[in-house]
């Protein structure tokens, strides 16, 4: 990573502690994004490993299968959408294995899904208590990325489920390790489970060299 600071170095913690604090007023659902709304989520699109395009997509992802899915899923169900660069995570709980599949099967039909993880539990949907729980694990996990001055907090997506952690995001082998090794060390957390799309470090370093722009519409 250069040793030169830049002004999105300077910026990227204070930003990513009021983005933290933001999300977890606004909601304890157990699953966020590390990319914020309004003048934060410019700021975070500007750092975003993904282009431009994917991110648009990713987020009519989210909206059709968080949309979708309670038509066609029986009562009881608790699933969250996660989708990072084309790459959706189902989480929650679903009452049988016939609602997992249908889940799945939901979500691939969904226009530019390009994988699906199915991390859906068979069993009761979770309680406001767990949930909270996962929100506050979630805030801990992100603060702890920002904290660590080798890592780029807004390369990651996190999504909390009963305490187990999941994590997206393009980034490097050794940022991934780094990244995961973190989240393994904060309180309550059971599990990390790693959904990464990893890149060489020298795509890393040209991330690093070119402006903010040609990033977003090249990457």
């Amino acid at each position: 990573m250069n040793e030169a600071p830049s002004l999105l170095t300077t910026l990227r913690r204070p930003l990513a502690a009021v983005a933290l604090g933001g999300m977890l007023a606004l909601s304890l659902q157990g699953c966020f994004a590390v990319f914020a709304g309004g003048a934060l989520a410019t700021t975070f699109a500007a750092t975003d490993r993904r282009t431009l395009g994917a991110q648009t997509e990713d987020k009519a992802i989210v909206v059709k299968g968080e949309s979708r899915l309670p038509e066609v899923l029986p009562a009881g169900s608790h699933v969250n959408v996660t989708a990072f660069n084309r790459k959706v995570l189902l989480s929650g709980e679903v009452p049988d294995e016939a609602a997992k599949a249908t889940a799945e099967r939901e979500t691939r039909a969904i226009q530019n899904v390009e994988t699906v993880y199915n991390e859906l539990a068979v069993m009761p949907a979770s309680s406001f208590g767990s949930r909270s729980s996962d929100a506050l694990i979630t805030s801990k996990v992100l603060a702890s990325l920002v904290d660590d001055k080798t890592l780029y907090s807004s390369a990651f997506k996190i999504t909390t489920e009963r305490g187990i952690v999941y994590m997206m995001g393009r980034v490097t082998q050794r940022e991934g390790q780094r990244a995961a090794q973190i989240a393994s060390g904060v309180s309550d957390v059971t599990k990390v489970v790693t959904l990464f799309e990893y890149i060489s470090e020298d795509e890393l370093k040209d991330y690093q060299r070119k402006p903010a722009s040609e990033n977003k519409a090249t990457s």
